[in-house]
C-alpha cells in the first residue's frame, strides 16, 4: 500500500442530487474533484477529527468529520475496501474508522443529536436518518412543532420540500423550551440568508448583462445582494465556484463573470452566470465598514479599509477576498485582431470566445464555459453560405455540442494551434472540414512515425471523391434509347420515311441516311443532364475484378496483424473499436518501425509487378476480344430495318384505287386488268342481252387478246421480280402507299357496273 488510494468511482450528495466525482486520500490530504462542476474540495488530514463506515442503499459510505464541525460523506464504496481504508486512516489520520450501526426499526420516534453541521435522528441508539443543515433555506417554530424548508436542486429527480418534527413539552427544566433550544440549534447551522447588519461594502448602479438591468450590489461578510427595481437576489459566497475578468474585445470594457452553483432563480428562469460590465476609464473609492483588526483576522490582510481605482479592480479584490477563490484572466492566446477573444456567435446571438489556459469561455448570452478536462474533441468546420468564416465545434464527453460560427478566418491558424499545444483532439466530422491544405499540414507537422487511422482514413475517401468526381466528368452526355427494330410494323400515309416512289427509295437512300444522322447528331447537342444544385453526378461502380492483385498493407499494418491476438489477450472482452485504438496508442511508442518499413517496402513492390502483369493480361485479353469482333462483324451486318415486317397482301386490278379520287388508274393497274380481266370478269344483269347480241365482235377480241398474251406475262413477271426487291430493302411500293384498303365485293360489283354504264353512254 502507497501512501494515497484513489478512487475514481465515488459520488456526493449536494442537495438531493449524486454527483460523481473522484477522491484521492493522501498522507496529508484529502481531495474530492466534482466532475459536473469541476470544483475542487481539499482539506488536511490534521483536520480530520472522525471517521465513520456507514451502510447504504447501494455500496458504503465515508462519514469524515471536520474539526470546524464541517462533515463530508462519500458513497460509492463496496464492503470489500473497508480493511483498506480502515488500515490507511488510521496510520495517517490518527483517527480509526468505526463502523456505525442503522436503525431498520421503521420508528418515526426517537432523539434529535446536532453533531457538527448535521442533524441526527436516533431510534434505540441507532442512526435511522441524517439531515445535512447546509441544505436547509428556512425554518419555522410553532408551539410544539419545528418545520424544515429545504434549497431545491433542478438535478435532483426527486426532492424533499419540508419536514416538521414534533417536540412534546417536558417537566425536567421548566426554565428551558424545547422547541426554541430545537429551533435555535437549525438556525446556527443553517444555509439561511439573513440581511442583518449593515453591508460591508456598497456599489451603486453597476450594468449586468445576465441578470440584465442595473443593480445596486451590497457585500455581506456571508453573501452579496443583488437590489433592482424590480427584483433582489441574494447570492451565498458557498455557491460561487469561480470568477472570470475578461477584457472586451474593444479594448474599453471589462467582463467580471462569477460561476454560480446551484443558480439564481427568478421564476421559470435560470442564471448560472453573474456578468458585470464596467469602463476601464470608471474609477472610484470604497471604504470598508470594518476595523483595520477585523480586516486583519478575517481576510489575512487582503483588504484594507479604504480602496481606491478602477472600478472592475476594486470589485474584483473584495470578490476574491470574500469568497477566497483565485481570479481566471485569459492566458497566452492572442488571436488575429490582437486580443485574447474571437468574435463569433452562439446559435443567435453575437459574443466573443475566449481561450484560457483549462477551458472556453463565451460571452454573453448564454454564458458557455466547457472545461477542457470535459472535451471530447473539437472540429474546424466550413461556415454554410461563406468562405470568408469557419466554425468551431466543441463536444463534450457527455455527447453535448456546442457551435459556434461565424469566425473570421484569419484566426483559424491561431486557434488552431492554441488547441493543438493543449493537447485537444481535433476531429473532422462529416468529412467537412476548413482547409483541405491545413490538414496536410497538420499531417506533414508532426512527426513522421506517428500514425492516426482516422486521418487516414479520411485522405483515403478524399482521394475516391476526386477519382469518382473525374470519371463522372469524362463520362459522355446521355443519349437517346433507341430500340433496335423499332417503328411502325405497317408503313403509313403520314410515315416520314416511306418513300413516294420506287426512284426516289433508289435514289435518294443515301440522302436519308445523311438525315437520319443529322438528327440524331442534333438530339445529342440538344440532351442535357439537368441536376439540382450541390449534387453530383453518381458512376455506377463496376464489379470488382477477383484476379486484381490487391493492394500492399502499410507497415502499421503489418504491425497490426502480428499484434492483433496480443491486444486481445491483454484485454480480454475489448471491442473491434477499442483494439484499433489500442493499436494506434501503441503503435506510437514503437521507436523501431523498421522491420514494418521494409516490409512495407517488399509488398509495394510486389503489387507493382503483379499490377504490371495483370494489366498485360488485361490488353492482351482486349485485344483477342476486339478480333473475334471484327470477324464477327461480316456475318452480323446490320441491315436497314423494315418499315414493313409482314408482307402486304397482293391486291387484284379491280380492288385497287389511287389517289384522293376513285376515278384514278396507274397504267400498271390498267395492263394488270386486262391481263386478267377473264378471272375477274362478273356476270352483269343490265348488260345480259346486249352481251348475247355482240358475241362474235367479242370472240374477236378474244383472239386478239390471246395474240399479245405472251408480252403481258413478261410485263407481269418484271412487275413481281420489281415488287420483291422493293420488299427485300425493306421499302412499300408505291401502290401500297397510295392504295386505299379493299372494299366489299357488293360495293366493287356496283363500281364496276357504273363504269361500264358510262363506257356505254
Amino acid at each position: 500500500m502507497g501512501d494515497f488510494l484513489e478512487y475514481p468511482d465515488v459520488v456526493q450528495e449536494v442537495r438531493g442530487s449524486m454527483n460523481p466525482g473522484r477522491l484521492k486520500l493522501q498522507s496529508n490530504t484529502v481531495i474530492f474533484k466534482n466532475i459536473k462542476t469541476g470544483k475542487v474540495d481539499q482539506f488536511q488530514s490534521s483536520d480530520v477529527e472522525t471517521a465513520n463506515w456507514l451502510l447504504r442503499a447501494r455500496g458504503h459510505c465515508l462519514k469524515l468529520k471536520l474539526k470546524n464541525g464541517t462533515i463530508h460523506r462519500y458513497d460509492g464504496f463496496k464492503e470489500s475496501e473497508y480493511e483498506k481504508l480502515s488500515s490507511f486512516i488510521s496510520k495517517y489520520y490518527d483517527t480509526d474508522l468505526s463502523k456505525v450501526d442503522i436503525s431498520v426499526r421503521g420508528w418515526n420516534w426517537g432523539v434529535a443529536d446536532f453533531v457538527g453541521n448535521s442533524l441526527d435522528f436516533l431510534v434505540n441508539d441507532k442512526l435511522a436518518f441524517e439531515i445535512p443543515l447546509t441544505n436547509v433555506s428556512h425554518t419555522t417554530a410553532s408551539k410544539n412543532e419545528v418545520t424544515l424548508e429545504f434549497h431545491q436542486n433542478d438535478d435532483a429527480a426527486v426532492s424533499l420540500m419540508e419536514l416538521r418534527f414534533h417536540i412534546p413539552s417536558t417537566d425536567k427544566d421548566p426554565e428551558k423550551d424545547p422547541v426554541q433550544e430545537f429551533h435555535t440549534n437549525v438556525l446556527d447551522k443553517a444555509d439561511i440568508i439573513q440581511a442583518t447588519g449593515e453591508s460591508i461594502a456598497t456599489f451603486e448602479e453597476i450594468q449586468c448583462l445576465t441578470p440584465r438591468g442595473r443593480y445596486d450590489i451590497k457585500i455581506y461578510p456571508s453573501f452579496l445582494q443583488l437590489h433592482g427595481k424590480t427584483f433582489d437576489y441574494k447570492i451565498p459566497y458557498a455557491t460561487v465556484l469561480r470568477l472570470f475578468l475578461l477584457p472586451h474585445k474593444d479594448h474599453r470594457q471589462m467582463f467580471f463573470v462569477v460561476s454560480l452553483d446551484p443558480p439564481i432563480k427568478q421564476g421559470g428562469t435560470r442564471y448560472p452566470f453573474l456578468i458585470l460590465l464596467f469602463n476601464k476609464e470608471e474609477e472610484t473609492t470604497l471604504e470598508i465598514g470594518l476595523s483595520e483588526a477585523d480586516l486583519q483576522e478575517k481576510y489575512d490582510g487582503k483588504l484594507s479599509k479604504e480602496m481606491s481605482g478602477p472600478l472592475y479592480e476594486i470589485i474584483s479584490k473584495v470578490m476574491k477576498a470574500l469568497v477566497n477563490r483565485k481570479i481566471t484572466v485569459p492566458g497566452s492566446f492572442i488571436g488575429h485582431s490582437g486580443t485574447h477573444a474571437v468574435g463569433c456567435s452562439f446559435k443567435a446571438a453575437t459574443g466573443f470566445l475566449y481561450p484560457l489556459e483549462r477551458g472556453f469561455m463565451f460571452v454573453h448570452k448564454p454564458p458557455i464555459h466547457v472545461r477542457f478536462d470535459e472535451v471530447a474533441n473539437v472540429n474546424f468546420a466550413r461556415s454554410a453560405g461563406s468562405t470568408r468564416s469557419f466554425d468551431f465545434e466543441v463536444e463534450t464527453k457527455s455527447g453535448t455540442v456546442y457551435t459556434f460560427v461565424s469566425i473570421e478566418k484569419e484566426e483559424y491558424t491561431k486557434l488552431y494551434d492554441f488547441v493543438s499545444n493543449k493537447g485537444l483532439r481535433v476531429k473532422n466530422i462529416g468529412g467537412k472540414g476548413f482547409k483541405e491544405t491545413n490538414y496536410e499540414e497538420m499531417l506533414d507537422s508532426g512527426e513522421e512515425d506517428d500514425h492516426d487511422a482516422y486521418l487516414e482514413r479520411m485522405k483515403a475517401e478524399g482521394k475516391e471523391r476526386d477519382e469518382d468526381d473525374e470519371d463522372s466528368d469524362s463520362d459522355s452526355e446521355d443519349e437517346d434509347f433507341v430500340a433496335e427494330g423499332s417503328g411502325s410494323d405497317v408503313a403509313e400515309e403520314y410515315d416520314t420515311d416511306a418513300a413516294t416512289s420506287e426512284s426516289d427509295s433508289d435514289g435518294s437512300g443515301g440522302d436519308n441516311e445523311e438525315k437520319k444522322k443529322k438528327k440524331e447528331k442534333h438530339k445529342k447537342e440538344k440532351t442535357k443532364t439537368v441536376r439540382e444544385p450541390g449534387t453530383r453526378k453518381r458512376k455506377k461502380k463496376d464489379k470488382k475484378d477477383p484476379n486484381m492483385p490487391k493492394r500492399p498493407q502499410s507497415a502499421y499494418f503489418l504491425w497490426l496483424n502480428e499484434n492483433r491476438e496480443r491486444i486481445k489477450e491483454e484485454n480480454p472482452g475489448i471491442s473491434i473499436i477499442d483494439v484499433s485504438k489500442k493499436a494506434g496508442e501503441q503503435w506510437k511508442t514503437v521507436t523501431d518501425k523498421s522491420k514494418w518499413d521494409k516490409l512495407a517496402v517488399v509488398a509495394k513492390e510486389e503489387y507493382t509487378k503483379a499490377m504490371a502483369e495483370y494489366k498485360e493480361q488485361q490488353q492482351a485479353a482486349g485485344q483477342d476480344e476486339g478480333d473475334d469482333d471484327e470477324e464477327e462483324e461480316p456475318k452480323r451486318k446490320p441491315k436497314s430495318p423494315k418499315k414493313s415486317l409482314t408482307k402486304s397482301p397482293k391486291k387484284s386490278a379491280t380492288e385497287s384505287k389511287a389517289g384522293a379520287g376513285g376515278d384514278y388508274k396507274s397504267k400498271e393497274f390498267i395492263s394488270s386488268s386486262e391481263s386478267s380481266g377473264d378471272d375477274d370478269e362478273k356476270p352483269l344483269k343490265k348488260k345480259k342481252k346486249r352481251a348475247e347480241d355482240e358475241d362474235k365482235p367479242l370472240k374477236k377480241k378474244k383472239k386478239r387478246e390471246d395474240d399479245d398474251e405472251k408480252p403481258l406475262k413478261k410485263t407481269k413477271k418484271r412487275e413481281e421480280e420489281e415488287e420483291e426487291k422493293e420488299e427485300e430493302d425493306g421499302l412499300p411500293s408505291d401502290e401500297e402507299i397510295l392504295s386505299t384498303p379493299p372494299s366489299s365485293g357488293a360495293d366493287s360489283g356496283s363500281e364496276e357496273e357504273d363504269e361500264e354504264d358510262e363506257d356505254d353512254d
